[in-house]
């Protein structure tokens, strides 16, 4: 029980990490490239959840490894 919790924590602070740093590109990249400060929202939840499942999981195989 000990070891999903922590599962799901590090999986939130890295979703929150990863949709925040690609919120943040979209728009800098929308405002220097169109001229317009919008936010791929679909684009940041994707990434946000591959990289909340993937970094996590590769974090926890390094741990078991030594």
């Amino acid at each position: 029980m000990k070891r999903i919790g922590k599962a799901i924590i590090e999986f939130l602070l890295t979703f929150v990490l990863a949709l925040v740093v690609t919120s943040i590109v979209s728009v800098l990249w929308n405002l220097i490239v169109h001229g317009q400060g919008t936010v791929d929202w679909a684009t940041s939840f994707r990434f946000g959840i591959v990289l909340g499942i993937l970094l996590p999981w590769m974090n926890a195989r390094n741990r078991k490894k030594h």
